[in-house]
């Protein structure tokens, strides 16, 4: 069997190849991420089963599940390349003269609520960087995960009754919190519900819009209400909020978004915002990014930015 402080000193590429194929879980998508043909990725994986005395991983029809050897492996080879990839970082930052690209998966709230305040002094300091968007989806997690983006701002909750809890992210991510918010209800003036007592009863008899953030459906509200066993009836869903607060002033729909990102309305004459009628946890705006990139410089100096400029 090779020893494996022989493969250390002569073949690090195996290390790589075996940790890619953790995370990718398939031979293919591996191949093509390393730039190697299957049959190089395949031959690879037999010189690890001989240093590892294990399979390693065992085929199946939606690609390879890794064995209980293999998973004990995957987070000292991730501590391990850590390090190596830390041997070529700079270990400085000079924003001044930066061309570095920025990538960041996040929610449409931190345009208004984040980045209208960190882009000033982000460009005053940087001016030669470049920031490149994606809307916050359900594979935002995983490419945070494998490195495929810098930065995620999605929206987690403190309250222990939801599924998309902050303790809930992977060991592998770090967060920092950029702001709290609850959540406030929109309707016009003249809305019969405000004739009425605003209780839970007179939210939930009549029919709202539902705002998707993200790609993001469900949340918090839902599932408490699904304890309860009770549903709002939505007429329409909707991606941007301007639309919708307008349709509420033409309607008697009623919709229910983060309050922070309400009060550039808060001056309109023709709505009137409520408090939801249901005891809910604040929840909050968080800054994701993989431990890996924790002391890598330009990384760093941008993090402690958004966070500084950001305010919970």
């Amino acid at each position: 069997m090779i020893e494996i402080s022989r493969l250390l000193k002569y073949d690090m590429n195996l290390l790589i190849c075996l940790y890619v194929l953790l995370q990718e879980r398939n031979v293919k998508r591996t191949a093509s991420k390393l730039y190697l043909s299957q049959s190089a990725v395949s031959k690879q994986l037999t010189k690890l089963r001989q240093v590892f005395d294990d399979p390693l991983f065992e085929r199946q029809s939606k690609g390879l599940l890794p064995t209980p050897k293999a998973l004990a492996l995957e987070p000292k080879l991730e501590a391990i390349l850590l390090h190596i990839d830390q041997l070529s970082a700079p270990e400085q930052f000079d924003p001044a003269n930066s061309n570095r690209l920025f990538t960041f998966d996040l929610v449409e709230t931190a345009y208004s609520m984040v980045f209208e305040h960190v882009f000033p002094t982000m460009l005053e300091s940087a001016p030669h960087i470049t920031i490149e968007n994606r809307d916050w989806n359900e594979a935002s997690i995983h490419r945070l995960q494998k490195r495929e983006v810098d930065f995620g701002i999605g929206i987690f909750e403190w309250d222990k009754r939801a599924t998309a809890h902050i303790e809930s992210l992977p060991d592998s991510l770090r967060y920092a919190e950029l702001l709290q918010d609850t959540t406030a209800c929109v309707m016009r003036k003249g809305h019969p519900a405000l004739q009425e007592a605003w209780n839970l009863e007179t939210y939930l008899k009549y029919r709202h819009i539902q705002v998707m953030t993200g790609g993001i459906a469900r949340w918090l509200l839902h599932e408490v209400l699904d304890q309860q066993r009770l549903t709002l009836d939505y007429a329409v869903n909707m991606s941007n909020i301007a639309s919708a607060v307008r349709l509420c002033e033409n309607s008697d729909l009623i919709l229910s978004y983060p309050s922070k990102c309400l009060q550039e309305f808060a001056d309109n004459p023709n709505i009137e915002l409520k408090p939801l009628p249901l005891d809910l946890s604040a929840g909050g705006l968080f800054l994701i990014w993989n431990k890996q990139l924790d002391n890598d410089p330009s990384h760093k100096w941008l993090r402690e930015l958004i966070v500084k400029q950001s305010y919970v």
